[in-house]
């Protein structure tokens, strides 16, 4: 696809802070309940959670990147990215261990030979170097909230470092670093902490259950009791439960939900990763078929429980952010129509550009993170744009009081089908000011409250809007295994899919990639047809081309340079 210009990423990064204003409401404090598959706030206003996650489990048990920029220039970059929430993790050792709890700052990298990001703390955030790590910790969470970002507290091992692996011994109850009792207290311990503290909204219990010892009966015996546990120190939170299998499984709670003395604050997690159905399953296959065997697998091991009125929260996703990664580009295509069908709250991996030591190496790059390694700037400014389909509600209480009607996403750009009214052309734009559609149950594409539908005109043409929409031209049903790709019949009865060239055009074309060859990208031609309610923005907001004043404030406000999506390191 063709990338978009450098003012026209710019422009996108101006407006959408208040793009997000106006479609998102502010969550003023916290608590957060659940109403059905929803999080709701005291006045049962749907909250989406759009969160990012901030790693703070890692051998120093100090949050990555305060080496390279002060606390509160990061928290207002997560601000500035559109994201209102924060998955930040922490390990149990750093509260119930007294060899590492006692540590400050500055020891906990000076044990591990860490000068160079002492010389950083104090540069940085000096402030912070002498304080206990604990303390640190807290001061992170008071500067998020700070800036209105909330937190949920993400407990991701035990012993610091590096997750996840079989043999880590951090992977379930009994195993040589989980002891549930000493976890049972670790939980407590932040629970009671974080008591009453503004914007910490959710506390994660435990982080990709795994290894040999797993088993559904010791999960629900450990879970359901740390839940009790942790209500009881914080009744505000809410209390988010992992499956087994790297948080890939919930299965079980087919045939037995959990049962707790509470109600209303009960959230499920699970883990969406490339690499989750099978290594590089998608590059070695067709993207459609890989795509709807993932999609169903997922909808079995825990999609199942938003039908079931459950909140699910996809609390890791994420991929190689340079573009380069074939395995990930086709991943991120399928599972931004999920995300945006099913409008579920979800947390990106991650916002990590670098590390300050991470497996044994000093400073590796994370090209998973939204900013770059020296956390100045932003990784691929093209994902942000995508991302930010994804951070605004589409459905749910008090999203609007409008009744529901249809957006066309393009997934592998995350911009809307619009329509010029006066040309009747079509091109691509942000969802949030995307025009209202109908699919009826005929298969018309109908502008809503209009006459106008979607037509197609020939092998190579623009695709566009007419009046007569009971020609064969004018229906489009989905086809292949992912559902993604829309045909028609032209009047010669030959087929073809609605498409986008690399100039960003509409045409129709003939369908491709649809089974079988895994060297095909079908991108150009997957679109998502998904409900939305929300009130759409087009009448409080309008994409503007920047002026130089523009961009010479939005580097100083965000103390960022933006650059293009990377083809390289």
């Amino acid at each position: 696809m063709k990338k978009p210009s450098a003012l026209l990423v710019l422009a996108f990064l101006i407006l959408t802070p208040n793009v997000l204003l106006v479609l998102q409401r502010p969550v003023t404090a916290r608590p957060l309940y659940t109403n059905s598959r929803w999080i709701v706030d005291e006045s049962g206003q749907r909250v989406k959670l759009a969160c990012v996650n901030w790693v703070s489990h890692l051998e120093p048990m100090v949050a990555e990147g305060l080496t390279k920029q002060p606390l509160d220039v990061i928290s207002k970059r997560i601000i500035s990215m559109g994201f209102n929430c924060v998955r930040l993790t922490w390990p149990l050792f750093m509260v119930t261990d007294d060899s590492l709890s006692s540590l400050s700052v500055r020891q906990s990298f000076e044990r591990l030979g860490l000068f160079d990001s002492v010389a950083g703390i104090e540069l940085n955030n000096p402030d912070l170097l002498d304080l206990p790590i604990i303390q640190a910790y807290q001061v992170v969470v008071s500067n998020l909230a700070d800036n209105s970002v909330m937190v949920i507290l993400d407990n991701h091992l035990s012993k610091p470092g590096w997750c996840c692996s079989n043999s880590d011994d951090n992977g379930f109850f009994g195993d040589r670093y989980f002891d549930p009792d000493l976890w049972l207290k670790g939980l407590t311990t932040i629970a009671t902490m974080f008591n009453g503290t503004n914007k910490v909204v959710g506390m994660s219990l435990r982080n990709e259950l795994r290894g040999r010892k797993q088993n559904a009966k010791d999960w629900y015996r450990y879970m359901q009791g740390a839940a009790e546990a942790v209500h009881k120190a914080n009744p505000d939170v809410l209390v988010i439960l992992s499956g087994l299998n790297y948080d890939l499984d919930l299965t079980f709670l087919h045939k037995r939900q959990v049962k707790l003395s509470f109600e209303k604050k009960l959230v499920f997690e699970v883990h969406w990763y490339s690499f989750s159905d099978g290594g590089d399953a998608w590059s070695r296959g067709n993207p459609n078929e890989v795509c709807a065997r993932v999609v169903k697998n997922m909808m079995r091991n825990a999609g199942f429980l938003l039908k079931q009125g459950w909140p699910l929260f996809v609390s890791e996703f994420g991929g190689d952010q340079r573009g380069t990664n074939v395995n990930d580009n086709r991943y991120f295509d399928c599972f931004f129509g999920v995300a945006v069908e099913l409008d579920w709250d979800w947390a990106l991996w991650t916002l990590v550009g670098s590390y300050d030591l991470r497996e044994g190496v000093v400073g590796m790059e994370e090209f998973y993170g939204m900013l770059d390694w020296g956390w100045t700037g932003i990784r691929n400014s093209n994902f942000l744009q995508r991302l930010s389909t994804i951070q605004i509600p589409l459905q749910g209480p008090g999203v609007s009081n409008l009744m529901p009607y249809k957006i066309i996403l393009h997934t592998s750009t995350g911009l809307c089908v619009h329509r010029n009214p006066i040309t009747k052309s079509l091109s691509l734009g942000s969802c949030a000011e995307s025009e209202a559609w109908d699919y009826t149950p005929e298969k018309i594409l109908m502008v809503k409250g209009t006459y106008d539908c979607l037509q197609a005109d020939g092998v190579g043409k623009p695709a566009k809007l007419g009046s007569l929409c009971t020609d064969t031209n004018s229906k489009w049903e989905p086809i292949s295994d992912s559902k993604m790709h829309f045909s028609t019949k032209l009047f010669n009865r030959r087929t073809v899919c609605l498409d986008v060239d690399s100039n960003n055009a509409f045409l129709t074309n003939p369908c491709k990639c649809l089974s079988g060859d895994h060297l095909c990208n079908p991108g150009s031609q997957w679109f998502k047809i998904v409900n939305s309610t929300r009130i759409r923005s087009s009448t409080t907001a309008r994409l503007r081309l920047p002026s130089d004043k523009d961009q010479v404030q939005l580097q100083i406000s965000n103390g960022a340079h933006i650059e293009e999506g990377r083809s390289s390191q």
